[in-house]
């Protein structure tokens, strides 16, 4: 989209990271609108023009994803800033079209930089967000991103905001956009300076941005720069005029304000016509070359449109192999009586609850088994013992919503005296961040995104409260996890934890919607894995666009969260992790199984009487999740265990074909096979599994479960019982 009306941008940010630069600034990352994009590209991040005349050419073959538009791409340039005679490093962050959402992108990428840097005050990275006026006014993701920049585990210390205030967006009109006067009144909420600027007044807008780039250098806080110009062409060249006739007779009538600085220019004598034409046709004679360039040019280079690179992460590794996820005993020990005692030496006094949960960890350690909370603390403690950074991000998260985690001990008589025990472990240890987050999702899980793009040697996690409320990440989801490696080149190992179950609380509590994450998953159904193939499930999960567990043992959780970590390669993670199963005493793992050569399981088979006599075997009943414990109480009530074989499949997508063809091969005498879902029909893994069953052969694959429902769970308890005694007693009917 063309930048005519508002042209005064492009000094505007050439000022801002010249001033930044000499105040030691030599990072950037910036997240753009479309209008400008490219010719902020070429005139401010300086990519080459061949670069970007290459990506329009009409067919070009080896094209590695789907690519995207052109003003969506990403890039990275480092370049010798001649004012401050430093070198500067930009990245432009590849977005979709939900603009807004690149600004929480930013922060969270600017925060990694910050960290991996030991850049505590910001005083080498800036980032910088491109807004515009409609936008930053439209969409709540600008004040959510905005209200992190304070935030201890979240702050910038200091993001520039520059508005292209066009008083239009598309065909509209400044009237029906916004109820305030102003378009960049969220700055008033964390009292940042608000500066405004005729765009057509070229001197004062590079004075403007001078300021707005001091401030930020001097104070570290967010600063506004509303950049007021207009929009010579609509989203095309003629739309807008239909609409706003009135408001386009005027702009019809504006000089534009490269012809009005010239103008100045020549009348000050600063510039002679001569000097002008001799520029204009050397830059005319630079977009030729470099068009005939580019012309030459038979595929789009991916490390072109890269905003950044794992440098050495993909080079000399076997992309087919995976090292076991277990680990030593003595390492599971150590982590474990950490996490189960208050601070050693210490005359720490602790809440009478914590102190019993401590408790029970002790007694936990002394059996040799471990419980959600003890699984997950080990799995962290020992990637921070191997040198990964783990940051843990979400609302409650460092309590835990359920009370379970309680990676912060707070002292009972002293507010700021608090102990982190996973920061304890080892003198030399990584570090570990467990940050409650402000109140949202979509702003914070970008955040998190962003954090997780900058480095591939560290575990990033955002948790859903009650874990079903994440429905306002949608668009997170939607354009950058699931599909950003298709369109951007850009893996991310982010796992997404969404505690779920269907406890009886009502829809709200049970809203992960697991049907909308399997949907987005590009597991085709027909293309089945050769069974025989033993590499079959590592290249599944490397030409996967993102994995979704449901797991139900805290060994299997340790497991798959590790895994991320040792995978040659990034892939986002989907688990659904528990409410009740947190403290069900039937929900408990053995040390056995996380030490040595195990591993990660994708199925967990049938290992009761049913296992021991298959032929026995009259139905046959596969699952995922919480709803196998009630199975396995039913199954034992009725009697019946020998005669019902029940198979979980803890890893959903990417299906794992050759372990449900095992299972299905060995009860190939049942009668009956069957989907179990707590779920409602609609919104379960059962769209999902069906045709995958179907294609393994299984034509009459039965469902049990709850009946379509357009609301998620039951709100009426005896609601919720009675569907769930009707599950029960469909999944025992012999």
């Amino acid at each position: 989209m063309s930048l005519s009306g508002c042209e005064s941008i492009i000094p505007a940010l050439a000022q801002i990271i010249d001033t930044s630069s000499v105040y030691g600034v030599d990072r950037i990352t910036m997240g753009l609108t479309f209008r400008g994009r490219l010719n902020i590209l070429a005139n401010v991040v300086k990519k080459p023009l061949a670069q970007i005349f290459t990506a329009f050419n009409s067919i070009l073959p080896n094209q590695i994803g789907s690519g995207d538009i052109k003003c969506q791409l990403g890039t990275t340039n480092e370049f010798l800033n001649l004012t401050s005679h430093k070198n500067v490093r930009i990245s432009v962050s590849a977005n979709p079209a939900h603009l807004g959402a690149i600004g929480a992108v930013v922060c969270g990428k600017t925060r990694a930089q910050m960290f991996y840097a030991n850049d505590l005050e910001g005083k080498r990275c800036l980032p910088i967000i491109v807004h515009g006026d409609a936008e930053i006014t439209g969409l709540g993701v600008c004040f959510e991103t905005v209200n992190l920049s304070k935030l201890q585990h979240y702050g910038t210390h200091g993001t520039i905001h520059l508005i292209i205030n066009n008083q239009m967006t598309g065909t509209t009109a400044t009237g029906p956009l916004r109820s305030s006067i102003y378009c960049n009144s969220i700055g008033r909420t964390i009292d940042a300076p608000i500066i405004h600027v005729n765009g057509d007044d070229v001197p004062s807008v590079i004075y403007a941005a001078k300021l707005a780039a001091e401030y930020r250098a001097r104070f570290g806080g967010d600063v506004f720069l509303d950049i007021l110009g207009y929009r010579r062409f609509g989203v095309s060249e003629t739309d807008s005029m239909q609409t706003e006739p009135i408001i386009y007779s005027k702009i019809k009538e504006k000089h534009p304000v490269l012809e009005k600085f010239y103008d100045e220019m020549l009348a000050e004598k600063l510039i002679t016509e001569g000097e002008y034409q001799t520029f204009e046709q050397a830059f005319e004679k630079s977009l030729r070359a470099a068009y005939d360039q580019s012309k030459e040019e038979s595929i789009i280079k991916p490390k072109n449109w890269l905003e950044s690179s794992w440098q050495g992460f993909f080079e000399g590794k076997d992309l087919l192999y995976c090292a076991p996820t277990g680990i030593p005993e003595d390492t599971i020990v150590h982590i474990a009586k950490v996490f189960s005692f208050p601070p050693p030496g210490r005359n720490f006094v602790a809440h009478p609850v914590l102190t019993r949960i401590l408790k029970g960890r002790a007694k936990m350690l002394e059996n040799r088994e471990l419980d959600w909370a003890m699984g997950e603390a080990i799995a962290f403690g020992s990637l921070l013992k191997d040198g990964i950074h783990v940051r843990l991000s979400g609302q409650d998260v460092e309590r835990g919503t359920f009370g379970h985690r309680h990676h912060v001990i707070h002292h009972q008589t002293s507010q700021s005296a608090k102990y982190y025990p996973l920061s304890n472990l080892y003198p030399d240890q990584a570090a570990y961040i467990v940050c409650n987050s402000s109140l949202s999702e979509y702003g914070v899980l970008g955040f998190e995104l962003g954090y997780s793009l900058i480095s591939p040697n560290q575990l990033v996690m955002w948790e859903a409260q009650f874990g079903d409320f994440s429905n306002n990440a949608q668009v997170i989801f939607d354009q950058f996890i699931a599909s950003g490696e298709r369109k951007w080149i850009r893996q991310s190992g982010l796992v997404i934890k969404l505690p779920h179950g269907m406890e009886g609380m009502g829809s709200e509590h049970s809203n992960a919607h697991l049907e909308r994450f399997l949907t987005l998953s590009n597991d085709d159904p027909e293309n089945i894995p050769d069974a025989n193939d033993e590499l079959s499930s590592l290249k599944q999960l490397l030409n996967c666009n993102i994995i979704v567990a449901n797991c139900t043992t805290p060994a299997n959780y340790f497991h798959i969260i590790r895994r991320q970590i040792l995978l040659p390669f990034r892939k986002p993670l989907f688990i659904l992790t528990p409410k009740s199963l947190l403290r069900l005493p039937a929900a408990k793992s053995s040390f056995d199984d996380i030490s040595g050569q195990t591993d990660f399981h994708r199925v967990l088979p049938e290992s009761g009487p049913a296992s021991e006599n298959p032929p026995r075997v009259k139905k046959l009943l596969f699952c995922s999740g919480k709803v196998y414990y009630d199975l396995v109480d039913a199954r034992a009530k009725n009697n019946i265990t020998d005669q019902i074989a029940i198979v979980r499949v803890e890893q959903l997508a990417p299906f794992p074909y050759d372990k449900v063809q095992k299972e299905l091969q060995k009860y190939d005498r049942a009668i009956t096979k069957a989907w179990v879902s707590e779920e409602h029909r609609n919104t379960s893994a059962w769209f999902y599994v069906e045709p995958r069953f179907h294609f393994l052969g299984v034509h009459e694959l039965k469902y049990i479960g709850r009946l379509s429902s357009s609301a998620p769970a039951a709100g009426y308890h005896r609601t919720h019982h009675r569907e769930r005694v009707k599950m029960l007693e469909d999944a025992m009917a012999l």
